[in-house]
Protein backbone atom coordinates (compact mmCIF):
# COMPACT_ATOMS: atom_id res chain seq x y z
CA UNK A 1 0.00 0.00 0.00
CA UNK A 2 1.50 3.64 -0.90
CA UNK A 3 1.92 6.34 1.68
CA UNK A 4 -1.09 7.92 0.17
CA UNK A 5 -3.12 5.18 0.34
CA UNK A 6 -2.09 4.62 3.89
CA UNK A 7 -2.76 7.91 4.95
CA UNK A 8 -6.18 8.15 3.29
CA UNK A 9 -7.15 4.99 5.47
CA UNK A 10 -6.12 6.33 8.51
CA UNK A 11 -8.06 10.04 8.19
CA UNK A 12 -11.32 7.59 7.17
CA UNK A 13 -11.11 5.51 10.41
CA UNK A 14 -10.20 8.56 12.53
CA UNK A 15 -13.24 10.45 10.86
CA UNK A 16 -14.79 7.74 12.05
CA UNK A 17 -13.91 7.74 15.65
CA UNK A 18 -14.51 11.98 15.53
CA UNK A 19 -18.13 10.50 14.72
CA UNK A 20 -18.09 7.55 17.55
CA UNK A 21 -17.36 10.11 19.93
CA UNK A 22 -19.32 12.65 19.12
CA UNK A 23 -21.91 10.11 19.21
CA UNK A 24 -20.74 9.25 22.88
CA UNK A 25 -20.69 12.79 24.21
CA UNK A 26 -24.54 13.27 23.16
CA UNK A 27 -25.76 10.14 24.89
CA UNK A 28 -23.45 11.02 28.35
CA UNK A 29 -24.95 14.49 27.76
CA UNK A 30 -28.85 13.00 27.28
CA UNK A 31 -28.28 10.87 30.11
CA UNK A 32 -27.20 13.16 32.33
CA UNK A 33 -29.69 15.47 31.68
CA UNK A 34 -32.15 13.13 32.19
CA UNK A 35 -30.69 11.71 35.57
CA UNK A 36 -30.75 15.94 36.41
CA UNK A 37 -34.06 16.39 35.77
CA UNK A 38 -35.24 13.29 37.60
CA UNK A 39 -33.27 14.51 40.32
CA UNK A 40 -34.60 17.82 40.28
CA UNK A 41 -38.31 16.73 40.70
CA UNK A 42 -38.71 15.30 43.68
CA UNK A 43 -36.93 18.20 45.21
CA UNK A 44 -38.90 20.52 43.74
CA UNK A 45 -41.93 18.26 44.94
CA UNK A 46 -40.42 18.23 48.47
CA UNK A 47 -40.71 22.24 49.00
CA UNK A 48 -45.15 21.32 48.35
CA UNK A 49 -46.65 20.68 51.43
CA UNK A 50 -47.95 17.02 51.50
CA UNK A 51 -51.60 15.80 51.63
CA UNK A 52 -50.36 14.08 54.60
CA UNK A 53 -49.05 17.81 56.05
CA UNK A 54 -52.39 19.51 54.98
CA UNK A 55 -54.28 16.48 56.67
CA UNK A 56 -52.35 17.27 59.99
CA UNK A 57 -52.81 20.89 60.65
CA UNK A 58 -51.92 23.15 57.58
CA UNK A 59 -54.91 26.04 57.98
CA UNK A 60 -58.07 26.12 55.84
CA UNK A 61 -59.18 29.84 54.78
CA UNK A 62 -63.30 30.12 54.61
CA UNK A 63 -65.61 32.27 52.69
CA UNK A 64 -68.21 33.48 55.29
CA UNK A 65 -69.78 36.49 52.56
CA UNK A 66 -73.13 34.56 51.59
CA UNK A 67 -73.64 33.27 54.91
CA UNK A 68 -76.78 34.43 56.05
CA UNK A 69 -78.06 34.87 59.46
CA UNK A 70 -79.17 31.50 61.28
CA UNK A 71 -77.59 29.80 58.31
CA UNK A 72 -74.42 26.93 58.59
CA UNK A 73 -71.49 25.63 56.38
CA UNK A 74 -69.18 23.19 57.38
CA UNK A 75 -65.70 23.32 56.15
CA UNK A 76 -62.59 20.27 56.77
CA UNK A 77 -60.16 21.05 58.58
CA UNK A 78 -57.91 18.33 59.83
CA UNK A 79 -59.96 15.97 58.51
CA UNK A 80 -62.46 16.95 61.11
CA UNK A 81 -65.82 19.18 60.37
CA UNK A 82 -65.41 22.18 61.77
CA UNK A 83 -69.25 24.50 61.81
CA UNK A 84 -69.30 28.13 61.00
CA UNK A 85 -72.49 29.40 62.36
CA UNK A 86 -73.79 32.69 61.96
CA UNK A 87 -76.47 33.48 65.03
CA UNK A 88 -79.31 35.60 64.85
CA UNK A 89 -79.13 38.43 68.12
CA UNK A 90 -82.07 35.94 69.06
CA UNK A 91 -79.62 33.47 69.24
CA UNK A 92 -77.29 35.45 70.95
CA UNK A 93 -79.79 36.87 73.41
CA UNK A 94 -80.53 33.27 74.49
CA UNK A 95 -77.62 32.51 75.46
CA UNK A 96 -77.49 34.78 78.35
CA UNK A 97 -80.22 32.42 79.83
CA UNK A 98 -78.91 29.07 79.92
CA UNK A 99 -76.04 29.24 82.71
CA UNK A 100 -78.31 27.43 85.28
CA UNK A 101 -78.51 24.26 82.72
CA UNK A 102 -75.19 24.04 81.18
CA UNK A 103 -71.95 21.97 82.52
CA UNK A 104 -69.20 24.45 81.81
CA UNK A 105 -71.21 27.48 80.93
CA UNK A 106 -68.26 30.18 81.56
CA UNK A 107 -65.58 27.54 79.29
CA UNK A 108 -63.27 27.26 82.16
CA UNK A 109 -62.26 24.21 80.60
CA UNK A 110 -59.40 25.78 78.81
CA UNK A 111 -57.97 22.81 76.88
CA UNK A 112 -62.01 23.37 74.94
CA UNK A 113 -61.07 26.62 73.68
CA UNK A 114 -58.56 29.41 72.93
CA UNK A 115 -58.55 32.44 75.86
CA UNK A 116 -60.16 34.57 73.04
CA UNK A 117 -63.24 32.56 72.51
CA UNK A 118 -63.65 32.15 77.34
CA UNK A 119 -67.04 34.14 76.54
CA UNK A 120 -70.56 33.39 76.43
CA UNK A 121 -70.70 33.80 72.69
CA UNK A 122 -67.44 31.57 72.65
CA UNK A 123 -66.13 33.58 69.70
CA UNK A 124 -64.22 35.97 68.45
CA UNK A 125 -67.35 38.07 66.96
CA UNK A 126 -70.63 37.27 68.69
CA UNK A 127 -72.05 36.72 65.57
CA UNK A 128 -70.04 33.62 64.13
CA UNK A 129 -69.61 30.55 66.37
CA UNK A 130 -66.51 28.37 65.21
CA UNK A 131 -67.09 24.93 66.51
CA UNK A 132 -65.50 21.53 65.60
CA UNK A 133 -68.75 19.31 65.04
CA UNK A 134 -67.53 16.35 66.92
CA UNK A 135 -69.64 15.77 70.05
CA UNK A 136 -67.20 15.33 73.49
CA UNK A 137 -68.39 12.22 74.40
CA UNK A 138 -67.52 8.79 71.59
CA UNK A 139 -67.05 11.23 68.59
CA UNK A 140 -70.28 11.30 66.89
CA UNK A 141 -71.35 14.31 64.73
CA UNK A 142 -74.46 15.50 66.44
CA UNK A 143 -77.05 17.81 63.61
CA UNK A 144 -78.40 21.29 64.08
CA UNK A 145 -81.56 21.31 65.78
CA UNK A 146 -83.63 24.62 65.71
CA UNK A 147 -85.62 26.72 68.21
CA UNK A 148 -89.16 25.06 69.39
CA UNK A 149 -88.23 21.91 67.23
CA UNK A 150 -90.69 19.13 68.48
CA UNK A 151 -87.76 16.57 69.01
CA UNK A 152 -88.14 14.80 71.96
CA UNK A 153 -84.21 14.58 72.48
CA UNK A 154 -83.87 18.04 73.18
CA UNK A 155 -86.80 18.30 75.44
CA UNK A 156 -89.15 21.03 76.25
CA UNK A 157 -88.34 24.98 75.92
CA UNK A 158 -85.69 24.14 73.42
CA UNK A 159 -83.56 27.29 72.03
CA UNK A 160 -81.81 25.62 69.45
CA UNK A 161 -78.44 23.83 69.45
CA UNK A 162 -76.91 21.00 68.41
CA UNK A 163 -78.44 17.38 69.50
CA UNK A 164 -76.10 13.94 69.22
CA UNK A 165 -78.61 11.09 68.14
CA UNK A 166 -75.67 8.73 68.98
CA UNK A 167 -76.19 9.13 73.00
CA UNK A 168 -78.70 12.26 73.51
CA UNK A 169 -75.73 14.44 74.06
CA UNK A 170 -77.07 18.33 73.72
CA UNK A 171 -75.11 21.61 73.16
CA UNK A 172 -76.73 25.02 73.24
CA UNK A 173 -75.54 27.54 70.19
CA UNK A 174 -72.31 27.76 71.76
CA UNK A 175 -71.44 24.61 71.82
CA UNK A 176 -71.74 24.49 75.66
CA UNK A 177 -72.75 20.84 76.65
CA UNK A 178 -76.05 20.79 79.04
CA UNK A 179 -76.05 18.87 82.10
CA UNK A 180 -76.64 14.84 82.49
CA UNK A 181 -75.37 14.33 79.36
CA UNK A 182 -72.98 11.72 78.23
CA UNK A 183 -71.09 14.34 76.74
CA UNK A 184 -68.33 15.88 79.49
CA UNK A 185 -67.09 19.10 77.80
CA UNK A 186 -67.91 22.20 75.88
CA UNK A 187 -67.39 21.17 71.95
CA UNK A 188 -63.72 22.34 70.86
CA UNK A 189 -63.24 25.82 69.46
CA UNK A 190 -60.30 25.86 66.47
CA UNK A 191 -58.10 28.49 66.62
CA UNK A 192 -58.87 30.92 64.10
CA UNK A 193 -58.85 34.41 63.30
CA UNK A 194 -60.21 36.84 60.76
CA UNK A 195 -58.24 38.02 57.59
CA UNK A 196 -61.65 39.88 56.74
CA UNK A 197 -65.32 40.84 57.24
CA UNK A 198 -65.83 37.85 54.48
CA UNK A 199 -62.69 35.62 55.30
CA UNK A 200 -62.04 33.22 58.11
CA UNK A 201 -58.89 31.15 58.60
CA UNK A 202 -59.38 28.19 60.62
CA UNK A 203 -56.01 26.87 62.30
CA UNK A 204 -54.31 29.96 62.94
CA UNK A 205 -54.63 32.63 65.30
CA UNK A 206 -52.08 35.57 66.74
CA UNK A 207 -51.49 33.82 69.83
CA UNK A 208 -48.01 32.73 68.76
Amino acid sequence: MSASNTFEALAANASDHDAERRSMVLLTAAVAGVATVATAIPLVASFAPSERALASGAAVEADIADLAPGAMKTVEWRGKPVWIVRRTEETLADLATLDAQLVDPRSEVKSQQPAYAQNVSRSIKPEYLVAVGICTHLGCSPSAVAKGTANPGVGNNWKGGFFCPCHGSTFDSAGRVFKNKPAPTNLEIPPHKYLSDSRLLIGEDDLA
